[in-house]
């Protein structure tokens, strides 16, 4: 086995530099090449970074024989196309979410990772969140016993000018969506995580704020396959944004946490919270999506490299990923048709 494994980037734009930055700080991982369709940007971020090789056709990166894993980071309608180009090419794949924005995409990014025997991880770092795992580790053991209520609150700002920065943003064909597809799919990939797996979606997604094709403000009434029910509040429309908020509620009582840490972690027949002791790692993004804490790409990075190394799948699975994404496309579908949607 090779000392180290080597990386490549397809897009150069904000989140390339949470991708980047881990793989440099990880000693088992060395930086190849970088790729952009404009060629300043691809040359400036290799520069930038000490990438032995740009360019502005990432097919061409992906015919190097010394790149083995390839972080997807370009807008979420290309990354399906991207994956199976690099799986394909006999390459690993480190996507950034969403994972696709259809669902037909996703079905054959994960087949063709499969049937090319290469690894395909997905970045959903709030799963790391010290105050995540501590609560599904709770959830999973019983302790607050049959889950009643899992809630999302994913109140974000994002001004005009952010959607008039990059074509791409906030429309259908490259955004997937909005306000849940771009900001809020990180927080229903965690309350998913959490509960489980949702039965049905009954949603409302307007364009109330922003002079864009997607929605800015939704909202939708989940029924998890647990028989618990719950509530995703998602926008970029709320100034100034809110520390986005998990509350699980279970018969034998409730956790509540979010960016600054835990608020409420309370049991039937007491009279006060008795918090974990976790040191809080703010996750950072609702106002500005370049305030991202690295700790979750780090991590995953990480993982990914152990997933080659060691022939295992990696931390989150493509399968795993698209849950968020498949939740998403049916309230979508449940805001245009007015009816309760089935998943």
């Amino acid at each position: 086995m090779k000392n180290k494994v080597r990386f490549g980037i397809i897009g150069c734009g904000n989140i390339a530099g949470s991708h980047v930055r881990s793989i440099l700080n990880n000693k088992r991982a060395e930086l190849i090449a970088v790729c952009d369709i404009e060629e300043e940007k691809a040359k400036s971020f290799q520069e930038k970074h000490g990438a032995q090789y740009f360019y502005t056709d990432y097919h061409e990166m992906l015919k190097r024989d010394d790149v083995d894993v390839v972080c997807i980071c370009t807008p979420s309608g290309m990354h399906g196309d991207m994956t199976i180009a690099t799986a394909n090419a006999g390459k690993h794949v480190f996507c950034e979410k969403p994972l696709d924005i259809t669902s037909e995409k996703m079905t054959e990014m994960i087949d063709v990772c499969r049937n090319n025997k290469v690894k395909l991880g997905c970045v959903y770092q709030r799963r790391l969140m010290k105050e995540a795992v501590v609560t599904k580790k709770a959830i999973d053991s019983g302790e607050f016993g049959k889950i009643v209520l899992a809630d999302a609150y994913l109140k974000y700002y994002r001004s005009q000018e952010y959607y008039n920065s990059a074509g791409w943003r906030g429309t259908w064909e490259l955004d997937g969506g909005g306000a849940l597809m771009n900001q809020g799919v990180h927080g229903i990939d965690l309350i998913m995580w959490l509960a489980g797996d949702v039965k049905s979606v009954f949603a409302r997604a307007e364009t109330l704020a922003r002079d864009i094709e997607v929605e800015d403000t939704a909202l939708a009434i989940l029924k998890f396959t647990s028989g618990a029910v719950g509530v995703i509040e998602g926008t970029t429309s709320v100034y100034p944004a809110q520390e986005t908020r998990f509350e699980i509620h279970g018969e034998n009582g409730s956790i509540i946490f979010g960016d600054s840490g835990f608020q409420q972690w309370r049991k039937v027949g007491s009279d006060e919270d008795t918090l974990p002791d976790v040191i809080n790692e703010k996750v950072g993004g609702s106002d500005d999506p370049a305030a991202i804490s690295n700790l979750g790409h780090d991590a995953l990075i990480d993982d990914m490299i152990s997933a080659v190394i060691e022939d295992r799948d990696p931390m989150i699975t493509g399968e795993s990923a698209r849950k968020a994404v498949d939740l998403i496309l049916a309230i979508y579908e449940s805001s245009r048709t007015g009816k309760e949607v089935f998943l």
